[in-house]
């Protein structure tokens, strides 16, 4: 929530002017989006308003902007056809049939809201930890490789006006900033370049020229609407697979622009607050007609490097952007595509991890294969699939790595021989632990001392109980020392003979640190 006593005069300024940069920064995105999905512009405008409004206030991390973003918008693709070709099999077509198909999208919304609403109150949020370091490089790299490849589209059919407008934007982001800081650099571009088409009349598309019937909504706000989906058995077995989808996606994406944005300003947000937030924002989106959204990067970076560092920043941008379309439609129709492209060039540049070539030098060669395949993912695929991929990939390369287990031995005497283990004993260790073993023509007494070795599995307890028992039908005594209280607990659940000793360590097995 906000809190007005911590606002200090510069930070209101800057979270104003920061704010108001995003919200002109906002509207193609959101238009664009919606036209992926093949629905109407506003629709996304609408999202932009609505969970960025809601996540302002309620979200884990101030500053974060949330809105309708490409990759909720890829997988609410498929939803729309599916839902366009029910609705024609049951003899709906013209505005009839745009408005069914968005009632399925509204549904989306709703599902996708519950899901990570429950995701934030289960307390869930804290498994962004499992993202390793070089997959978020590697993430932040392919988005802002992305961002910048998003912005390609615009040139097409476009002159030279297009690419000096661009430059003489990237120029004023890049250069401003360096004399002062008083006024954001986005909006500097934004207001002077705009003044600058207008008066010298120069041919390159505008805002305007992008959303042609953004002036039909001119005055109108979202109403509130009960989507008629909504008690729908056969529509919910429909929206359902897309929307859990939906939600995961958003989560994965928000949670990452969490965590980079942590990195940028030094300071941790909760991941679990946000998952709500955004639950509660895609919920409500639902009810007002608009489509399922998430956190969004590129123009969380632009209002974090604009110096957008709280709440207001946020809030304004979302209630910025439903004035500009509601009130203000004519002004915002003349603003430049060229600029807003110009802009999302220099957050694609200032998104990219430069630090992560030097990284990419001194780190094992594992993590750079993780950096380089997420990155790649990213870009050729979606950022969600990138993420669980890198995630897996440092599953199992940790696991790898792990999957050894030593043994030193010693004999005490002729009859008696110790066994050191050293490593941890898990579900990918045991092979190596059980070839450390000489059953056959070891001595008559065996000692099994796991003083350096933690057993993490139940995997691992097993691997203990095998290796006893076949040390026992082979007629030999044997001694387990350094077992901890959980690793005989789950052998005595299992009905194991190994017997606890005295000095057995307090570690436990799969402890959650």
């Amino acid at each position: 929530m906000f809190n007005i006593k911590n606002y200090k005069t510069e930070n209101i300024k800057n979270d104003i002017l920061s704010g108001l940069v995003v919200a002109v920064a906002l509207v193609p995105e959101a238009i664009a989006f919606s036209f992926i999905v093949g629905i109407n512009p506003i629709v996304g405008l609408y999202t932009a308003f609505i969970l960025g409004l809601v996540t302002s206030i309620f979200g884990g991390k101030p500053g974060m902007i949330s809105g309708a973003t490409g990759s909720v918008a890829v997988v609410l693709v498929g939803l729309a056809i599916e839902a366009t070709n029910y609705l024609k099999d049951k003899g709906l077509n013209g505005d009839d049939l745009a408005i069914g198909v968005l009632s399925f999208i509204a549904l989306s919304a709703i599902i996708a809201g519950i899901i990570q609403m429950i995701f934030g109150l289960l307390k869930l949020g804290k498994f962004i930890r499992l993202v390793p370091l070089p997959a978020i490089y590697g993430f932040v790299n392919g988005l802002a490789i992305v961002i910048a490849m998003a912005q390609f589209k615009f040139f097409e059919g476009e002159g030279w006006q297009m690419y000096l407008i661009v430059f003489a934007s990237m120029a004023i982001m890049y250069f401003l900033p360096k004399f002062t800081k008083v006024i954001p650099a986005g909006l500097v571009a934004i207001v002077l370049l705009t003044v600058v088409v207008y008066y010298t009349h120069l041919d390159t598309q505008t805002i305007g020229d992008w959303a042609k019937n953004l002036s039909d909504y001119k005055g109108k706000l979202p109403q509130f609407n009960i989507p008629d989906t909504l008690f729908n058995l056969e529509a919910i077995k429909m929206v359902l697979p897309y929307a859990v989808i939906a939600a995961l996606v958003g989560l994965i994406e928000s949670l990452l622009t969490l965590a980079v944005l942590d990195e940028l300003s030094g300071t941790r947000g909760s991941g679990n607050k946000e998952s709500f937030a955004l639950g509660l924002g895609n919920f409500t989106c639902g009810f007002f007609g608009a489509m399922p959204g998430c956190a969004m990067i590129g123009q969380s970076v632009i209002n974090y490097t604009s110096g957008g560092l709280g709440r207001l920043s946020s809030f304004v941008a979302s209630v910025g952007l439903m004035v500009l379309v509601a009130y203000l439609t004519d002004t915002l129709k003349l603003i430049p595509i060229a600029v807003l492209v110009g802009i999302m060039f220099m957050v694609s540049i200032g998104t990219f991890e430069w630090s992560s070539f030097k990284h990419l030098k001194k780190m094992p060669k594992e993590d750079a294969f993780i950096m380089v395949a997420v990155t790649i993912i990213t870009i050729f695929f979606d950022l969600a699939i990138a993420v669980i991929a890198g995630v897996i990939i440092s599953a199992l390369v940790f696991a790898w790595k792990h999957a050894k287990i030593n043994a030193k031995t010693k004999e005490l005497d002729n009859k008696t021989k110790v066994y050191e283990l050293e490593g941890p004993l898990f579900f990918a260790s045991v092979q190596s632990f059980i070839d450390n073993f000489n059953i056959k023509d070891d001595p008559q007494n065996i000692i099994l001392d796991f003083k350096n070795t933690k057993v993490l599995d139940s995997s691992g307890a097993e691997a203990i109980e095998n290796i006893y028992q076949k040390y026992i039908k082979a007629g030999k005594n044997v001694k387990i020392e350094h077992l901890s209280k959980d690793c005989i607990a789950l052998l005595k659940q299992a009905k194991s003979s190994v017997v606890k000793q005295s000095d057995d360590p307090e570690y436990k097995v799969a402890r959650d640190y």
